[in-house]
């Protein structure tokens, strides 16, 4: 029987994998293929931390495959012509793959899948990543959702679903395996070894993402709602990276949380679960936008925003570098820089703060500081990043009004009054104590940070100002028509 080729991309596991699981239900051998084709990505082509990530869960899964007496196939791209050289070399007549919903990646599979079966292959793809397809949830006017809450309560009133494929015991292999090449000449790891702190923080691939779910619902989500703002403590599931990667799907997160919720964890930790699925749905809501408003990586959505008064690259240079390396003078902004150079990961809160620090007070375009994160960070997705900035920037779909602007002093002392967070990422203050910890330069000249802490590299109170001046300069022209 000729086999049947599964293309995997950000699926990378066995449980809950349609693709998987049809390619087997066929009876055919099944040759499961892994195509670098980074190009094909562009303009947003993975990172440096992504391609990291990827090196390490490819290495997981092909161990996984070989457990199951199989193997992973990898060839170099072009994708259509690495798969037309394996239906060649293995007279393979199927093609099975999840789907992804990055814009030029939907164009590029819609080609292929059009290519495949005018040579007469049978083609078909499955969706392993979302809850619902993206062009299946719609207001009552037939419009795609723009304001999270509705959208989210539209999901829950469709059943959200957690019926999951099984893991297989065994995959049939074909009589003859075809060529495969070796991870390491992808070049996906660093030249320059600076991954350590990645390495000892996380561990990717299916089983890692399981071992990460298991120590997430036997402690912190039953205190996910207070906990997760503070980023001093272990409050969140970190589940990001592995869910962007497909080592699991969010219907085996739905369908783990269920039973938290009829166990007796008290209103607490019922309302704690229910504010992590609701996460969940955030994640969903990202894909939703990007596939309805696929220019959002590039431009604002809220359209009056192509023309607002961001500084001129010339003047920002100096600042911008700064932010990337957490050397603001300004401690909770540092401290979450540094934690995502080290570990690839930033809190979220967090996030929100650097990012509003770069858009509102340094007055930077958001796609700046969104194509850093991009580039640093393990999670790295197109849908989330995009919604992330464009939220903080007032520019997006359910955004924070232009005026909200973080205060990274009073949220520091509001979610890490005892300093641990910053403590541990900017160890030049850790001396300092904690009346004084969020904004050092109040601090009396005795105690004043050294030389190695630089000063605030500008005024908040000032810089916001001046952004709400800008955003009224902006309605000012639209009023006027000019």
């Amino acid at each position: 029987m000729k086999p049947i080729l599964l293309w995997l991309r950000r699926d990378l596991r066995l449980a809950d994998n349609p693709a998987l699981s049809h390619a087997l239900r066929t009876g055919r051998p099944v040759i499961p293929v892994h195509i670098h084709a980074p190009e094909e990505e562009a303009p947003w082509p993975p990172g440096a931390a992504s391609r990291w990530w990827l090196h390490h869960s490819l290495t997981a899964l092909s161990r996984s495959l070989e457990g199951l007496g199989s193997r992973l196939t990898l060839r170099r791209g072009p994708s259509l012509e690495a798969l037309l050289q394996l239906i060649h070399e293995t007279e393979a007549e199927q093609v099975v793959w999840n789907r992804v919903y990055e814009p030029v990646l939907m164009e590029r599979d819609q080609r292929i899948k059009a290519a495949l079966k005018d040579r007469g292959l049978v083609v078909e793809s499955f969706n392993s990543a979302l809850l619902f397809e993206p062009w299946t949830v719609r207001n009552k006017s037939g419009e795609p959702y723009r304001v999270f809450t509705p959208f989210w309560k539209a999901c829950c009133a469709m059943g959200l679903p957690d019926d999951m494929e099984t893991r297989p015991e065994a995959i049939t292999a074909p009589a003859h395996w075809p060529g495969s090449e070796l991870l390491e000449r992808f070049n996906l790891l660093p030249r320059i070894p600076w991954d350590q702190g990645m390495a000892a923080c996380w561990q990717p691939g299916e089983e890692g993402a399981h071992r990460a779910l298991e120590r997430f619902l036997s402690g912190a989500i039953l205190t996910y709602k207070t906990h997760r703002d503070l980023p001093g403590q272990p409050g969140t599931s970190r589940m990001s990276p592995h869910l962007h990667f497909g080592e699991i799907g969010p219907r085996q997160l739905i369908r783990a949380c269920r039973p938290l919720l009829t166990q007796g964890a008290g209103a607490s930790g019922t309302a704690s679960v229910e504010a992590f699925m609701r996460e969940i749905g955030w994640r969903e809501f990202a894909f939703h936008l990007l596939f309805h408003f696929p220019h959002t990586p590039e431009q604002p959505l809220d359209g009056r925003f192509a023309d607002f008064p961001w500084r001129a690259p010339r003047d920002y240079e100096t600042e911008l570098q700064a932010w990337r390396q957490g050397r603001t003078g300004i401690p909770l902004v540092d401290a979450g820089m540094r934690e995502l150079w080290h570990t690839g990961w930033m809190h979220n809160r967090v996030r929100m703060i650097t990012a509003s620090l770069l858009v509102k007070n340094l007055r930077i375009p958001w796609q700046t500081g969104a194509r850093w994160f991009w580039d640093t960070l393990v999670d790295a997705d197109l849908a989330s990043n995009t919604l992330g900035w464009q939220w903080t920037a007032g520019c997006g779909a359910d955004a924070a009004p232009y005026f909200r602007v973080f205060n990274p002093v009073l949220q520091g002392e509001r979610f890490d009054g005892r300093g641990d967070y910053i403590r541990r990422w900017v160890p030049e203050l850790k001396r300092l104590p904690d009346s004084y910890l969020q904004a050092p330069w109040n601090a009396p000249a005795g105690l004043l940070p050294g030389a190695d802490y630089p000063r605030p590299l500008v005024d908040l109170g000032e810089s916001r100002k001046a952004a709400l001046a800008a955003w009224e300069q902006l309605k000012g022209a639209e009023r006027s028509g000019t």
